[in-house]
C-alpha cells in the first residue's frame, strides 16, 4: 500500500507499508500523531472468470478509523462511517489490473496528544474543579499575529486542554483486512413453495 497524507499536518508526503495497521503504531512521529485525511492506494489483478454475469463482488474494508471514501478505477464508489465498511463494487471492477483508493479521515485526538510533546503556547486552568480544569484562560498572543502563527511548532489549538503527552493514542487509518468477496446471485422468485 502507498499512503499519502494531507499536507500541513506534520506527516511526510507519502509512505509505503507492507501490511495494514493503525497509523498510531508507526515509528515516524509525523505518522503516529497524524490527524486528517490519509489516502491508501493499491493495485490488484482481477481474473476474467470472476467477472461472471451471476456473481456480485463486495469490497470489505475491515476496520476503519474513522470515515472512509472509496474509489475504484478512478470512480467514486461511496463513503462509510459505520461498520460494516462494505461496498458492492461489481460495476466498478474490470478484468485485469484494478486500482483501489481509500481516503480515510480520522479524529484530532492523536495530533492533540502529539502536540503535547512540544512546549505550551497557551495558558489553561489548573483548578481542581472538573468544570473548570483545563479551560483556556486567555487567548494566546500568537492568535492575532500572522508572523508568530507561522513560527508555531504545534499543529493544533483547542480552547480546552484534554490530553497530556502520555495520554493513550487511538487507532487511526485503514486497519483492514481488505478483501473482495464474491457472492453468487440466485433468483428465488421461481423456487416455488413447499
Amino acid at each position: 500500500w502507498q499512503v499519502s497524507f494531507q499536507q500541513g499536518r506534520g506527516a511526510p508526503e507519502q509512505i509505503k507499508i507492507e501490511s495494514l495497521t493503525s497509523l498510531s503504531r508507526h515509528p515516524d512521529a509525523g505518522v503516529k500523531y497524524f490527524s486528517g485525511i490519509a489516502v491508501y492506494t493499491t493495485d490488484f489483478d482481477m481474473p476474467a472468470e470472476r467477472h461472471a454475469v451471476n456473481l456480485r463482488c463486495v469490497l470489505q474494508l475491515g476496520r476503519i478509523c474513522d470515515v472512509a471514501e472509496v474509489k475504484l478505477n478512478g470512480r467514486a464508489v461511496g463513503t462509510a462511517w459505520t461498520p460494516p465498511f462494505n461496498f458492492d463494487v461489481t460495476e466498478y471492477l474490470r478484468p485485469g489490473k484494478n486500482s483501489l483508493e481509500v481516503a480515510v479521515a480520522n479524529r484530532w485526538i492523536n495530533r492533540l496528544i502529539g502536540d503535547e510533546t512540544l512546549p505550551p503556547d497557551a495558558v489553561y486552568s489548573t483548578e481542581t474543579s472538573k468544570f473548570t480544569q483545563g479551560r483556556l484562560l486567555e487567548l494566546p498572543k500568537w492568535l492575532n499575529d500572522a508572523e508568530a502563527m507561522q513560527k508555531r511548532k504545534r499543529f493544533t489549538f483547542a480552547t480546552w486542554h484534554h490530553y497530556e503527552k502520555d495520554s493513550p493514542l487511538v487507532d487511526s487509518g485503514l486497519l483492514g483486512p481488505v478483501q473482495l468477496k464474491f457472492v453468487r446471485v440466485v433468483d428465488i422468485s421461481q423456487a416455488g413453495t413447499r
